[in-house]
C-alpha cells in the first residue's frame, strides 16, 4: 500500500513538471497567443506596431501563461497539503499528527530540483532569443534616422534615406559637412581657456560625436517635433545626448533604449533597427528623468506610406527653410503632433528647444 502511495506521488509530480516545461516551451512560441488570451495577460502592454515588438508582445504573454501554469500547480500543491493533511484530518484517518514525510526521498528531491532550473534555463534561453531579435543589426535599413537628445527636447535629422525611397532615385546622403566641421572643432579647447580640456584631454563643451544634417526637426517649446517615417520599411535610428542622460521610448514599439553623451566612449551601441513600422501615428517620450521639463519631452512618430514619405523629402530637400509643419501639409498629413495632447509643452520662464546646447555654430 505505502509502495503504491510513493508511486502515485511520484506520477503526480511528475506530470505536474511536465506542465511546467510544457508552458516553459510556449514561451518560445513565435505564434501570436489567442486574442482573448492576450487581451488579459498582456497587463496592459499596448498593441506592437514592429515585428520587433510583436515577438517581445508574445513573448511576455507566453511567460504570464507559464508563470499562471506554475502557480496553479503550486497552490493545488499548497492547498492538498493544508486540507488533506492538516491535524483534524489526520485524526479522523487515525492517523499521528504529522503526514509521512517525504524529506529523504531521494527521487523526489531530484526531481524537485531539477524541474526549477530547467524552468529558469529555458526562460533564460528564450529572453535572450527574443532580445537578439530587437537589438539586431541585420535589417538592412533603408532609412538611418540620427536621433540626439537633450534638455528638453529631440533633434531628428536624416542621415541616409536608400535608392527606393529617395526622390532622385540614388542613395541620399544627408550629413551636414559644414556643420559636422564645426562641431569637431569643439572636441579641444583653446590652451588660453581656463581648465582648457579637463575631460581625458578633451573639452567639457564636445560636441564632435553628434551627427548633424541637412534635413533636420528640431523641437522647441511652441512645437512637439514629429518625425516622418515610411511605412513597412526597415529605419535605423542612432541615439546620442546633448547633455544628461535620456530615453527613447514609443511604447508601441515595446522597447526603449537610453541616449547618451559620447555613446562609444560608454560603450554604448548608439544605433537599434527595427524591421517595419505600421502606418499611423504614435507618441514617444523621455523615460530617464532628466531634469525639470522631463514630463513634457515628447515627441512624434509619424508613420506614412513610402510614396508619401519620398514626396516629404523631396519637399524638406527643395525647401529647405521651411518648418516641417509645411513639408507635412504638402503630402496631406496634419502639420502638427496629433498623439501627444494633453500634454503641455509650455516651458516658459526656462531654457527652450530654440536654446539648445547640440549646435556647435552657437557653442563655438
Amino acid at each position: 500500500m505505502e509502495q503504491r502511495l510513493k508511486r502515485g506521488l511520484g506520477r503526480k509530480t511528475v506530470l505536474g513538471g511536465m506542465i511546467a516545461l510544457g508552458a516553459t516551451a510556449l514561451v518560445g512560441c513565435e505564434v501570436a497567443p489567442p486574442e482573448a488570451m492576450s487581451s488579459i495577460l498582456d497587463m496592459g502592454w499596448p498593441d506592437p506596431v514592429t515585428p520587433e515588438g510583436e515577438g517581445m508582445y508574445n513573448f511576455w504573454v507566453w511567460v504570464w501563461v507559464t508563470a499562471w501554469i506554475i502557480g496553479i500547480i503550486m497552490w493545488s500543491l499548497f492547498l492538498v497539503a493544508i486540507f488533506k493533511w492538516n491535524r483534524k484530518a489526520q485524526e479522523k484517518k487515525g492517523k499521528g499528527e504529522f503526514p509521512r514525510q517525504l524529506q529523504y526521498n531521494v527521487p523526489l528531491e531530484l526531481v524537485l530540483t531539477v524541474i526549477p532550473i530547467i524552468i529558469v534555463m529555458g526562460l533564460f534561453f528564450f529572453t535572450v532569443q527574443a532580445q537578439q531579435k530587437v537589438v539586431a543589426l541585420d535589417k538592412n535599413p533603408e532609412v538611418a534616422v540620427d536621433v540626439t537628445a537633450y534638455q528638453w527636447n529631440w533633434k531628428f535629422g536624416y542621415a541616409e534615406v536608400g535608392e527606393e525611397l529617395s526622390p532622385t532615385g540614388q542613395l541620399y546622403v544627408g550629413e551636414d559637412e559644414e556643420r559636422q566641421a564645426l562641431a569637431e572643432e569643439t572636441r579641444y579647447d583653446d590652451e588660453s581657456v581656463h581648465n582648457a580640456n579637463p575631460i581625458h584631454g578633451e573639452s567639457k563643451g564636445d560636441h564632435s560625436y553628434l551627427n548633424y544634417n541637412e534635413i533636420e526637426t528640431v523641437g522647441s517649446t511652441e512645437e512637439v517635433p514629429v518625425l516622418v517615417l515610411p511605412a513597412d520599411t526597415p529605419v535605423e535610428f542612432r541615439l546620442a545626448s546633448g547633455d544628461v542622460a535620456h530615453s527613447f521610448w514609443v511604447p508601441e514599439f515595446l522597447f526603449k533604449r537610453d541616449a547618451y553623451a559620447h555613446p562609444e566612449a560608454n560603450s554604448q551601441e548608439r544605433a537599434f533597427q527595427v524591421e517595419s513600422i505600421e502606418e499611423g501615428a504614435y507618441v514617444g517620450r523621455c523615460a530617464e528623468m532628466c531634469g525639470t521639463y522631463h514630463a513634457m519631452m515628447n515627441f512624434e512618430i509619424r508613420v506614412v506610406s513610402p510614396e508619401a514619405f519620398t514626396e516629404y523629402i523631396e519637399y524638406r530637400d527643395n525647401n529647405p527653410e521651411a518648418p516641417n509643419s509645411e513639408a507635412l501639409e504638402a503630402i496631406g498629413e496634419d502639420p502638427y503632433a496629433v498623439t501627444t495632447q494633453p500634454f503641455n509643452s509650455d516651458r516658459t520662464g526656462t531654457r527652450s528647444g530654440d536654446d539648445n546646447v547640440i549646435d556647435p555654430q552657437r557653442a563655438a
